[in-house]
């Protein structure tokens, strides 16, 4: 293959978010190209090597890795041992009141939990406030790293009042479903959901617990629910590793 141009042509992907006045970045091109044989290769299918993807293009390796990497923080491509392979589509996760086993399992995915720690607290001014609660009184703080198939996919941490759920430590299963728990024991569900999406940057303990690098984009979740008698039920954060999930919406005009 020959070398990589600076100027967009009109006739290829590369033009897509190029000012018309603008060049083009190196690593931009190269990562169009890459995304070609991203769609020859179909998921699960193994790249060259970055020494051979350099030499095909005419670039530096530092250019073909510059590439790569946007391409990793997209969820285009995973690795997998020392190489890289086509990433499987994103788990898209309706924003709804259903819980995360039952968005997981929609997609046809295996959904788990990994209990990260399970502790009381007393309650801030401010989580109190949420959960209708005197300040400093008892709540369970429910810490899981979310699996999908397996693979590590997210970190939720949970937050409830001690008095809604005793004996959680007893009564719970910790990698089971926590809505399908206060479902069936407790006879009560989230009714009215409020969430808030915005990216961030795992910290260091968080990007250990999910097995990401910390540069890696997330999508942060947080999540207030109340039962049908408007009493608060949950406050829960929910961290999502942005390379592996997207989330939808359905809205319709009253």
């Amino acid at each position: 293959m020959g070398g990589v141009s600076e100027r967009a042509d009109p006739h290829t992907p590369i033009r897509a978010g190029i000012p018309e006045h603008g060049r083009v970045p190196k690593y931009y091109a190269v990562k169009a190209r890459v995304e070609v044989l991203i769609a020859d290769l179909g998921e699960g299918g193994l790249l060259p090597t970055e020494r051979e993807l350099a030499a095909d293009f005419g670039v530096a390796r530092e250019t073909v890795r510059q590439a790569l990497r946007e391409l990793l923080i997209q969820g285009r491509v995973r690795r997998k041992g020392r190489g890289t392979v086509v990433a499987e589509p994103k788990l898209v996760q309706p924003l709804s009141t259903a819980s995360y086993t039952e968005g997981v399992r929609q997609q046809g995915r295996v959904p788990g939990r990994h209990l990260v720690g399970l502790e009381r607290l007393h309650a801030d001014v401010a989580l109190a406030a949420e959960l209708r609660l005197e300040a400093g009184a008892p709540v369970w703080h429910m810490e899981r790293v979310l699996l999908a198939d397996d693979e590590r996919v997210g970190l939720e941490s949970t937050y409830l009042a001690v008095a809604r759920v005793p004996h959680l430590e007893r009564d719970f299963a910790p990698d089971a479903s926590f809505y399908a728990f206060l479902r069936e024991r407790l006879g009560v569900e989230p009714t009215v959901v409020d969430e808030r999406i915005e990216t961030v940057l795992a910290t260091p303990r968080e990007a250990l617990l999910i097995g990401t690098p910390p540069a890696l984009p997330m999508l942060l979740l947080h999540r207030s629910s109340s039962d049908a008698e408007g009493r608060p039920l949950e406050r829960v954060r929910s961290l999502y590793r942005g390379d592996r999930f997207s989330f939808t919406v359905r809205l319709s005009r009253p």
